[in-house]
């Protein structure tokens, strides 16, 4: 298993989903445990992460970690502020201000070293950092350099301990899955089995359902379609399909979403509902209010409905959604990281709601939902 430890990055979970790509386990662990995490399972980890994040490590309450970890024996590879943090720890020097956004040409000035390996010697990186490590601790050297940073990729070759000032995670870097893919052999982390897996998801799907419905919120999207046919692939009739037409939605989206639901042979509820958004909205200019009247609007909808459905003698229980993992980090965060925008489905939510979310897609990216897509439908089958 690599640890990654979690410093507030948005991108965080995205390392986290490289190295199930790449074929191995990996956990998310605030910083202030990852001491614990490490000894109630030291002879399953074999290498830490230590993720990017939005803190300076000189600000007041900044993430830390034991230094006591840098002495464990275990591959480290520390990105963005995880590098900072590691270079400050061990004496280094970090000077806080010298802000970078955007892409960097890095140039490989040391191609024999493991973390290299296939890495060609100029390719371009994503830089996203506000402060910058000016002096190196004992014993590590440069592995590359950009023109502004100096020090933008570093190893410690006896401890096996590596900084990236650079994101390797993101699409934006080149040849940044091949360095991750370095580490995890530099770890010898096992390949396991294709990490998404479909019938696994509707497995779960039915035994969290147990023998309750499910009413689940539609909206002519990849993430609600993907979502809704899991669902219904686990629960079959059980599942209760709901369009709100609110005035807001695309130009045919009605017509769209009864093809799909008579594809797979359940009957989808519309809710006209557009006069009375529209008038919920009538004066809102703030973005976030506006998001979290129509949240708001949709359970108290969502919720008349499960009322009918109850009266004929259906025990609904669930409200499937189709949220997705940047619906939540961008809506609430992580203990270290910033809100970006609250999401109709997640921050904007009412805080008591009688009915229990059911969100089979919550840890996946868009692309990855397409793939599950692609997955249920069938590789050689185009939804309708």
């Amino acid at each position: 298993m690599i640890l990654i430890v979690d410093f507030g990055s948005q991108t965080a979970h995205l390392i986290l989903r490289r190295i199930k790509e790449l074929g191995a386990f990996s956990k998310l662990v605030q910083p202030e445990k990852a001491i614990e995490e490490i000894s109630k399972n030291r002879k399953d980890i074999e290498g830490i992460i230590l993720s990017g994040g939005p803190a300076s490590v000189y600000q007041k309450n900044a993430p830390a970690i034991d230094p006591e970890i840098f002495n464990l024996n275990i591959p480290i590879l520390g990105i963005c502020y995880g590098f900072q943090l590691t270079a400050k720890l061990l004496k280094g020097k970090v000077v806080s201000g010298k802000k970078e956004y955007g892409p960097a040409k890095l140039e490989i000035s040391n191609s024999k070293s493991q973390i290299t390996k296939k890495v060609p010697k100029k390719f371009t990186v994503w830089m996203s950092h506000g402060d910058e490590v000016i002096k190196l601790p004992e014993n590590f050297e440069i592995l590359g350099s950009s023109e502004h940073v100096p020090f933008a990729f570093v190893e410690n070759k006896k401890k096996k301990i590596f900084g990236l000032q650079f994101h390797p995670e993101v699409e934006h870097t080149e040849y940044g899955i091949e360095i991750i893919r370095n580490f995890l052999s530099i770890c010898s982390a096992d390949s396991q089995k294709e990490y998404i897996d479909v019938e696994e998801l509707i497995k779960s799907i039915r035994e969290k359902v147990g023998k309750y419905s499910v009413i689940g919120a539609v909206s002519g999207g990849v993430d609600s379609t993907v979502a809704s046919v899991l669902t219904a692939k686990a629960i079959g009739k059980n599942f209760y399909p709901v369009y709100v037409d609110n005035g807001l939605m695309r130009e045919g989206t009605e017509v769209h979403l009864n093809k799909i639901f008579k594809h797979i042979g359940i009957k989808l509820t519309v809710l006209k509902a557009e006069k009375e958004m529209l008038k919920r909205l009538v004066g809102i200019s703030d973005p976030e209010k506006k998001r979290k009247i129509i949240g708001n609007f949709y359970i108290e909808l969502f919720e008349k409905e499960m009322k009918k459905l109850i009266k004929k003698g259906i025990k609904i229980k669930f409200l499937m959604q189709g949220t997705i993992y940047s619906d939540v980090i961008e809506s609430k965060g992580t203990k270290h990281s910033d809100k970006i925008k609250s999401h109709h489905n997640v921050g904007g939510l009412p805080k008591k709601m009688k009915l229990k979310l059911l969100e089979p897609l919550r840890q996946y990216y868009k692309d990855e939902v397409k793939e599950i897509g692609r997955k249920t439908f069938g590789q050689n089958k185009k939804p309708p």
